[in-house]
């Protein structure tokens, strides 16, 4: 049996650091919230390789093509997972995803929000495996969200305590 972290590697691909928050901004949640068995993750944006915020931003439809924000989508994916590990170490420790739910800053009469949000399920989904990985979800345009972010996607895991 392989670990998410082994496939991962095998996809070519590297987690970012954790979160960083820029200079002087304030959240009062966190990134991750973990609650017994549950692991709550707060809506989150793309992160960098050294874990500064990096967008994506703009609006999808007029900014991004839906292709652009679906590889946005899988990065996004990439910092739920690295402030997944920070908080519970191993991402094996995840036993199941139970739900995800993306926003996406959309142009007036844009529909494919669920083609967008389906970039962060299709890399959970090839490195947890559908048994784990398989999760609800829901995805939805907004008319912004914040500091221009063009998607924020959030959700639960259940953890192995």
């Amino acid at each position: 049996m392989t670990t998410p972290e082994e496939r991962l590697a095998a996809l070519g691909l590297k987690l970012p650091q954790p979160t960083k928050l820029p200079e002087g901004l304030h959240i009062p949640f966190a990134f991750v919230n973990i609650r017994g068995e549950r692991a709550l993750f707060s809506g989150h944006p793309k992160n960098g390789a050294d874990g500064r915020i990096s967008g994506p931003f703009g609006v999808v439809g007029t900014d991004l093509t839906t292709e652009e924000a679906y590889a946005e989508a899988r990065e996004v994916a990439l910092s739920v997972l690295a402030n997944l590990k920070s908080e519970i170490g191993e991402l094996s420790r995840i036993i199941g995803w139970v739900r995800v739910f993306g926003m996406v800053t959309s142009a007036s009469g844009y529909s494919e929000q669920h083609l967008v949000v389906n970039g962060f399920s299709d890399l959970i989904i090839a490195v947890f495996g559908q048994e784990v990985g398989c999760h609800a979800r829901s995805a939805i345009g907004v008319s912004g969200l914040p500091l221009g972010f063009a998607m924020e996607i959030e959700g639960e895991v259940l953890i192995r305590v």
